[in-house]
Protein backbone atom coordinates (compact mmCIF):
# COMPACT_ATOMS: atom_id res chain seq x y z
CA UNK A 1 0.00 0.00 0.00
CA UNK A 2 3.23 2.34 0.79
CA UNK A 3 4.49 1.25 -2.23
CA UNK A 4 1.67 2.12 -4.25
CA UNK A 5 0.50 5.46 -3.16
CA UNK A 6 4.10 6.82 -3.44
CA UNK A 7 4.61 5.15 -6.99
CA UNK A 8 7.89 3.16 -5.80
CA UNK A 9 8.77 -0.08 -5.49
CA UNK A 10 8.70 -2.13 -2.52
CA UNK A 11 12.22 -2.40 -2.00
CA UNK A 12 12.31 2.06 -1.65
CA UNK A 13 9.86 2.13 0.95
CA UNK A 14 10.40 3.90 3.80
CA UNK A 15 8.43 3.25 6.62
CA UNK A 16 7.67 5.85 9.06
CA UNK A 17 4.67 6.06 11.47
CA UNK A 18 4.16 1.99 10.60
CA UNK A 19 8.05 1.17 11.28
CA UNK A 20 7.63 3.04 14.75
CA UNK A 21 7.89 0.83 17.62
CA UNK A 22 4.27 0.82 18.70
CA UNK A 23 3.34 -0.24 15.32
CA UNK A 24 5.53 -3.82 15.32
CA UNK A 25 4.51 -4.27 19.00
CA UNK A 26 0.78 -4.52 17.46
CA UNK A 27 2.25 -6.94 14.86
CA UNK A 28 4.15 -9.11 16.86
CA UNK A 29 1.95 -9.14 20.04
CA UNK A 30 -1.04 -9.81 17.90
CA UNK A 31 1.02 -12.87 15.94
CA UNK A 32 1.69 -14.05 19.45
CA UNK A 33 -1.91 -13.68 20.61
CA UNK A 34 -3.64 -15.44 18.49
CA UNK A 35 -0.96 -18.58 18.54
CA UNK A 36 -1.03 -18.48 22.41
CA UNK A 37 -5.06 -17.99 22.00
CA UNK A 38 -5.53 -21.15 19.40
CA UNK A 39 -7.41 -18.81 17.16
CA UNK A 40 -8.32 -20.63 13.64
CA UNK A 41 -10.40 -18.00 12.17
CA UNK A 42 -11.21 -13.82 12.52
CA UNK A 43 -14.20 -12.37 11.38
CA UNK A 44 -13.99 -8.64 11.87
CA UNK A 45 -16.93 -5.62 12.34
CA UNK A 46 -17.60 -3.24 9.06
CA UNK A 47 -14.70 -0.43 9.86
CA UNK A 48 -15.16 3.04 10.48
CA UNK A 49 -13.82 5.55 7.64
CA UNK A 50 -13.49 8.38 9.88
CA UNK A 51 -13.03 11.68 8.49
CA UNK A 52 -10.66 15.48 8.81
CA UNK A 53 -7.41 14.94 8.85
CA UNK A 54 -4.30 13.56 11.11
CA UNK A 55 -0.33 14.78 11.37
CA UNK A 56 1.95 12.69 9.47
CA UNK A 57 5.63 12.69 8.66
CA UNK A 58 4.62 13.39 5.35
CA UNK A 59 2.55 16.50 6.82
CA UNK A 60 -1.40 16.92 6.80
CA UNK A 61 -3.50 13.99 5.57
CA UNK A 62 -6.99 13.09 5.00
CA UNK A 63 -8.70 10.41 7.15
CA UNK A 64 -7.98 7.96 6.01
CA UNK A 65 -4.60 8.61 5.20
CA UNK A 66 -3.73 7.13 1.49
CA UNK A 67 -1.97 3.79 2.63
CA UNK A 68 -4.56 3.10 5.01
CA UNK A 69 -7.44 3.17 2.55
CA UNK A 70 -5.22 1.65 0.09
CA UNK A 71 -5.48 -1.40 2.60
CA UNK A 72 -9.43 -0.93 3.52
CA UNK A 73 -10.04 -1.71 -0.23
CA UNK A 74 -12.20 -4.96 -0.29
CA UNK A 75 -13.02 -4.46 3.33
CA UNK A 76 -16.65 -3.20 4.42
CA UNK A 77 -16.56 0.20 5.87
CA UNK A 78 -19.09 2.49 7.61
CA UNK A 79 -19.27 6.42 8.07
CA UNK A 80 -21.39 6.26 11.01
CA UNK A 81 -19.01 8.32 12.89
CA UNK A 82 -17.41 11.48 14.24
CA UNK A 83 -14.18 12.79 12.98
CA UNK A 84 -10.87 11.30 13.41
CA UNK A 85 -8.89 8.46 12.71
CA UNK A 86 -10.69 5.19 13.76
CA UNK A 87 -8.40 2.74 11.88
CA UNK A 88 -4.53 3.05 11.67
CA UNK A 89 -2.64 1.79 9.19
CA UNK A 90 -1.29 -0.82 11.30
CA UNK A 91 -5.40 -1.59 12.14
CA UNK A 92 -6.21 -1.70 8.67
CA UNK A 93 -3.39 -4.15 7.72
CA UNK A 94 -4.05 -6.91 10.91
CA UNK A 95 -7.58 -7.13 9.37
CA UNK A 96 -7.02 -7.16 5.41
CA UNK A 97 -4.28 -9.69 6.13
CA UNK A 98 -6.13 -12.03 9.09
CA UNK A 99 -10.01 -11.55 8.79
CA UNK A 100 -11.95 -14.60 7.09
CA UNK A 101 -14.96 -12.42 6.61
CA UNK A 102 -15.68 -8.83 7.63
CA UNK A 103 -19.50 -8.11 8.33
CA UNK A 104 -22.31 -9.22 11.38
CA UNK A 105 -20.66 -11.56 13.83
CA UNK A 106 -20.61 -15.54 13.07
CA UNK A 107 -23.03 -17.90 15.16
CA UNK A 108 -20.72 -18.68 18.41
CA UNK A 109 -20.33 -19.83 21.62
CA UNK A 110 -18.56 -16.86 23.28
CA UNK A 111 -15.76 -17.66 25.76
CA UNK A 112 -13.78 -14.61 26.90
CA UNK A 113 -13.80 -11.22 26.04
CA UNK A 114 -11.08 -8.07 25.91
CA UNK A 115 -11.15 -4.74 25.77
CA UNK A 116 -8.00 -2.49 24.33
CA UNK A 117 -8.33 1.01 25.24
CA UNK A 118 -6.75 4.09 22.85
CA UNK A 119 -4.97 6.87 24.60
CA UNK A 120 -7.24 8.92 22.77
CA UNK A 121 -10.13 10.43 22.94
CA UNK A 122 -13.51 10.64 21.10
CA UNK A 123 -16.58 12.98 22.11
CA UNK A 124 -19.06 10.53 19.97
CA UNK A 125 -17.85 6.72 21.45
CA UNK A 126 -15.17 5.28 24.21
CA UNK A 127 -12.10 4.82 22.23
CA UNK A 128 -12.18 0.92 22.39
CA UNK A 129 -11.21 -2.35 20.56
CA UNK A 130 -12.99 -5.22 21.74
CA UNK A 131 -11.86 -9.06 20.83
CA UNK A 132 -14.40 -11.73 21.37
CA UNK A 133 -13.36 -15.42 21.89
CA UNK A 134 -15.69 -18.17 21.07
CA UNK A 135 -16.56 -21.47 19.16
CA UNK A 136 -18.28 -21.41 16.23
CA UNK A 137 -21.55 -22.90 16.73
CA UNK A 138 -21.66 -25.90 13.87
CA UNK A 139 -24.62 -25.04 11.29
CA UNK A 140 -27.67 -27.31 11.45
CA UNK A 141 -27.31 -29.36 8.79
CA UNK A 142 -30.52 -31.51 9.41
CA UNK A 143 -32.84 -30.24 6.87
CA UNK A 144 -29.96 -28.64 4.75
CA UNK A 145 -28.70 -29.04 1.45
CA UNK A 146 -25.31 -28.42 -0.58
CA UNK A 147 -26.06 -26.94 -3.81
CA UNK A 148 -23.10 -27.80 -6.04
CA UNK A 149 -22.68 -25.44 -9.94
CA UNK A 150 -20.41 -25.46 -12.25
CA UNK A 151 -20.61 -23.98 -16.15
CA UNK A 152 -19.48 -26.03 -19.19
CA UNK A 153 -19.41 -25.04 -22.53
CA UNK A 154 -16.84 -27.67 -24.20
CA UNK A 155 -18.32 -30.93 -23.66
CA UNK A 156 -20.28 -33.39 -25.53
CA UNK A 157 -24.06 -34.89 -24.72
CA UNK A 158 -22.52 -38.13 -24.68
CA UNK A 159 -20.37 -37.24 -22.05
CA UNK A 160 -22.75 -34.94 -20.20
CA UNK A 161 -24.75 -38.34 -19.99
CA UNK A 162 -22.28 -40.13 -18.65
CA UNK A 163 -21.51 -37.76 -16.16
CA UNK A 164 -25.25 -37.73 -14.70
CA UNK A 165 -25.58 -40.81 -14.52
CA UNK A 166 -22.15 -41.14 -12.09
CA UNK A 167 -23.67 -38.36 -10.20
CA UNK A 168 -26.90 -40.17 -9.71
CA UNK A 169 -24.71 -43.65 -8.34
CA UNK A 170 -22.24 -41.71 -6.25
CA UNK A 171 -25.51 -40.20 -4.38
CA UNK A 172 -26.46 -37.19 -5.94
CA UNK A 173 -29.99 -36.05 -4.40
CA UNK A 174 -30.73 -34.60 -7.88
CA UNK A 175 -28.96 -33.40 -10.72
CA UNK A 176 -30.11 -31.12 -13.92
CA UNK A 177 -28.38 -29.44 -17.33
CA UNK A 178 -29.89 -25.92 -18.30
CA UNK A 179 -29.05 -24.35 -21.11
CA UNK A 180 -26.45 -21.15 -21.49
CA UNK A 181 -25.32 -18.57 -23.37
CA UNK A 182 -21.84 -18.44 -22.58
CA UNK A 183 -18.93 -16.03 -23.49
CA UNK A 184 -17.66 -15.81 -26.82
CA UNK A 185 -21.17 -16.49 -28.03
CA UNK A 186 -20.98 -20.28 -27.18
CA UNK A 187 -24.25 -22.62 -26.09
CA UNK A 188 -23.05 -24.38 -22.97
CA UNK A 189 -24.87 -25.71 -19.63
CA UNK A 190 -25.14 -25.11 -16.22
CA UNK A 191 -24.82 -28.23 -14.11
CA UNK A 192 -26.73 -28.04 -11.07
CA UNK A 193 -26.64 -30.90 -8.46
CA UNK A 194 -28.12 -31.15 -5.09
CA UNK A 195 -26.66 -33.49 -2.47
CA UNK A 196 -26.12 -33.83 1.08
CA UNK A 197 -23.11 -32.09 3.41
CA UNK A 198 -21.11 -35.60 3.61
CA UNK A 199 -21.41 -36.30 -0.39
CA UNK A 200 -20.03 -32.60 -1.24
CA UNK A 201 -16.33 -33.59 -1.59
CA UNK A 202 -16.84 -36.65 -3.57
CA UNK A 203 -19.48 -35.23 -5.77
CA UNK A 204 -17.25 -32.01 -6.40
CA UNK A 205 -14.29 -34.16 -7.14
CA UNK A 206 -16.60 -36.39 -9.62
CA UNK A 207 -17.71 -33.36 -11.50
CA UNK A 208 -14.15 -31.82 -12.69
CA UNK A 209 -12.53 -35.83 -12.94
CA UNK A 210 -15.74 -36.64 -15.11
CA UNK A 211 -16.47 -33.56 -17.00
CA UNK A 212 -14.29 -31.16 -18.99
CA UNK A 213 -15.13 -28.43 -15.97
CA UNK A 214 -11.60 -27.13 -14.56
CA UNK A 215 -13.74 -25.89 -10.90
CA UNK A 216 -16.97 -26.08 -9.08
CA UNK A 217 -18.84 -23.52 -6.78
CA UNK A 218 -21.46 -24.54 -3.94
CA UNK A 219 -23.45 -23.36 -1.22
CA UNK A 220 -25.69 -24.30 1.57
CA UNK A 221 -29.71 -24.30 1.23
CA UNK A 222 -32.65 -24.78 3.02
CA UNK A 223 -35.31 -27.16 1.91
CA UNK A 224 -39.19 -28.38 3.05
CA UNK A 225 -38.84 -31.67 2.47
CA UNK A 226 -42.62 -33.45 2.59
CA UNK A 227 -42.52 -36.89 4.03
CA UNK A 228 -43.10 -40.02 1.27
CA UNK A 229 -43.93 -43.83 1.10
CA UNK A 230 -44.88 -46.34 -0.93
CA UNK A 231 -47.17 -49.20 -1.30
CA UNK A 232 -48.42 -52.16 -3.82
CA UNK A 233 -52.06 -50.92 -5.15
CA UNK A 234 -54.44 -53.44 -6.60
CA UNK A 235 -55.66 -52.04 -10.07
CA UNK A 236 -58.00 -53.13 -12.94
CA UNK A 237 -54.30 -53.26 -14.87
CA UNK A 238 -52.76 -55.15 -12.60
CA UNK A 239 -50.55 -54.64 -9.33
CA UNK A 240 -48.90 -51.33 -9.22
CA UNK A 241 -46.19 -49.28 -6.53
CA UNK A 242 -47.46 -45.95 -5.72
CA UNK A 243 -45.82 -43.13 -3.89
CA UNK A 244 -47.42 -41.31 -1.44
CA UNK A 245 -46.80 -38.00 -0.27
CA UNK A 246 -47.82 -36.40 3.32
CA UNK A 247 -48.46 -33.45 4.79
CA UNK A 248 -48.84 -32.91 8.32
CA UNK A 249 -49.73 -36.40 8.33
CA UNK A 250 -52.32 -36.13 5.99
CA UNK A 251 -52.29 -37.97 2.38
CA UNK A 252 -50.92 -34.84 0.05
CA UNK A 253 -51.27 -36.71 -3.11
CA UNK A 254 -51.06 -40.45 -4.75
CA UNK A 255 -48.64 -40.59 -7.72
CA UNK A 256 -47.97 -44.33 -10.10
CA UNK A 257 -43.92 -45.11 -10.17
CA UNK A 258 -43.68 -43.89 -14.07
CA UNK A 259 -41.67 -47.27 -14.67
CA UNK A 260 -44.29 -49.50 -13.93
CA UNK A 261 -46.82 -47.12 -15.79
CA UNK A 262 -44.92 -47.44 -18.73
CA UNK A 263 -44.67 -51.55 -18.82
CA UNK A 264 -47.91 -51.65 -18.43
CA UNK A 265 -48.67 -49.28 -21.21
CA UNK A 266 -46.04 -51.79 -23.21
CA UNK A 267 -48.12 -55.12 -21.90
CA UNK A 268 -51.33 -53.55 -23.04
CA UNK A 269 -51.27 -51.61 -25.92
CA UNK A 270 -52.49 -48.45 -24.41
CA UNK A 271 -51.49 -45.05 -24.64
CA UNK A 272 -49.63 -43.79 -21.75
CA UNK A 273 -51.51 -41.56 -20.90
CA UNK A 274 -54.40 -43.31 -20.50
CA UNK A 275 -52.63 -45.89 -18.67
CA UNK A 276 -52.01 -42.69 -15.98
CA UNK A 277 -55.67 -41.83 -16.17
CA UNK A 278 -57.03 -44.88 -14.83
CA UNK A 279 -54.34 -45.54 -12.10
CA UNK A 280 -54.77 -42.15 -11.00
CA UNK A 281 -58.46 -42.65 -10.42
CA UNK A 282 -58.71 -46.66 -9.22
CA UNK A 283 -55.54 -45.11 -6.62
CA UNK A 284 -57.13 -42.11 -5.58
CA UNK A 285 -60.41 -43.49 -5.15
CA UNK A 286 -58.97 -46.55 -2.80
Amino acid sequence: AEALVHNVAIEQVHFHEVGAIDSIIDIVATAIGLDYLGVEEIHAAPLPWGSGFVETAHGLLPVPTPATAELLKGLPVHGNIGSGERVTPTGAAIVAALAVRCGSAPEMTVEAIGYGAGAKEFVDRPNLLRLVLGVQTPPDNSNGIVVLETHIDDMSGELSGFLMERLFAAGALDAAFTPLQMKKNRPGIRLTVLATHEKREELARLIVTESTSIGVRWYTAQRLELSRAFEKRETSLGTVSVKLVYEDGKILRITPEFEECRQLALDRGLPLLEVYRVLERECCGA
